[in-house]
């Protein structure tokens, strides 16, 4: 059943070898093709070592991208990477140079991670084949100079909602059966500072709930019945650091009733997420909620009691066959990755199939 008691959220830190052709790459050492085969044979690596740690449903690792969500979005059709502008602003810590820009009509015709998705499927063998993409909430609340472009934001919204659906089609036809949309821009709903940063950018924290709720629902309107797509709703992940915080409050009804995913990869790993009241608002027997209540920030283990405690009580609001267990966030959203080790990395995931198996076996 996807998704599964233990999964993750899909990305895992980049081995050096990878890294190092990457900047030779870069720097025009090496050919793109020769990029591609080391990529290519480090994803076929990652891939075993996931089904080897107990994983079910396996990732590239993100392996071929530098940032989690400016890859995809700048490989849609009227969007480009655009390096001459400051990174996200983290806590304590500015993230390197690059964003997005809308240049012309948002659409799809193809993209390159249809075609890395069918590579991953080719080499999963027994294991589920996921593909994690940002939501379209990350083109609407990420990009810059759109207003340039589009001077009629809800033809700008139209645009996104219809290319993403066509996004969501093309991975089905490739095989894929299990997305999952990558999503931050909640978290801006979540605190009076996120309110105030929409604000300043002329939105209304209650209408802008509204819409990321729309861009969701109208994008997954068409989706095939048996496409599960699930979303991991994260408040930052930069080298161990984090973006916002806030519980879930203010968005709670919305998140938790009114979405019309499969499931919610949700933070839980510390006292930046809230507590687990806003789960109330459930009300399908069918949403699973997958709680993040290991970190991917560090290597360090979690008490495991605790762990079991916390899903109790997460329990008291869902029932426990809905529940699911993962790290809060992948191990490297970013190309630098999170402060740990890979060993620490692979440790964490076969510490979470086994707290789940002892919970729900």
């Amino acid at each position: 059943m996807i998704p599964f008691r233990n999964d993750h959220v899909g990305s895992f830190l980049r081995p050096a070898n990878l890294s190092q052709a990457r900047e030779q790459y870069k720097s025009g050492n090496i050919t793109y093709e020769e990029l591609r085969a080391v990529e290519d044979k480090e994803i076929i690596r990652i891939i075993e070592k996931q089904k080897e740690n107990g994983v079910f449903a396996v990732t590239d690792g993100e392996f071929r991208r530098s940032w989690w969500h400016f890859d995809f979005l700048g490989g849609l059709d009227g969007v480009e990477l655009y390096e001459q502008i400051d990174g996200p602003k983290f806590h304590n810590m500015q993230t390197r140079k690059g964003g997005i820009r809308v240049v012309g009509k948002v659409d799809f015709s193809t993209h390159p991670f249809v075609e890395d998705f069918k590579f991953l499927k080719k080499h999963a063998g027994d294991a589920v084949a996921k593909q994690t993409i940002p939501s379209p909430n990350m083109l609407l609340y990420r990009l810059e100079n759109g207003a340039n472009i589009y001077t009629d934001r809800e033809q700008f919204l139209q645009d996104t909602i219809a290319a993403y659906q066509k996004v969501i089609q093309a991975f089905y036809d490739a095989g894929c059966r299990y997305l999952q949309l990558d999503d931050t821009a909640w978290a801006d709903l979540f605190s009076e500072a996120g309110h105030d940063k929409l604000r300043a950018k002329g939105l209304e924290p209650a209408e802008e709930l509204k819409t990321m709720q729309r861009m969701i629902n109208e994008t997954l309107a068409h989706k095939p019945a048996d496409l599960v797509v699930t979303m991991h709703i994260c408040r930052g992940n930069y080298k161990s650091n984090y973006f916002s915080t806030g519980g879930y409050e203010y968005a709670s009804e919305v998140i938790f009733g009114g979405l019309n995913v499969d499931g919610l990869f949700l933070e839980f790993d510390d006292e930046r997420s809230g507590g687990f009241e806003p789960l109330k608002y459930v009300n399908r027997k069918d949403l699973k909620i997958v709680l993040g209540l290991l970190t991917s920030k560090s290597g360090e283990l979690e008490d495991k009691e605790q762990i079991k405690a916390r899903i109790a009580e997460a329990a008291t609001y869902v029932p426990l066959e809905q529940l699911c267990l993962s790290p809060q966030c992948g191990f490297s959203s970013t190309e630098e990755g999170n402060i740990l080790t890979e060993e620490q990395q692979w440790r964490k995931l076969r510490y979470v199939k086994e707290i789940a198996e002892e919970v729900w076996n």
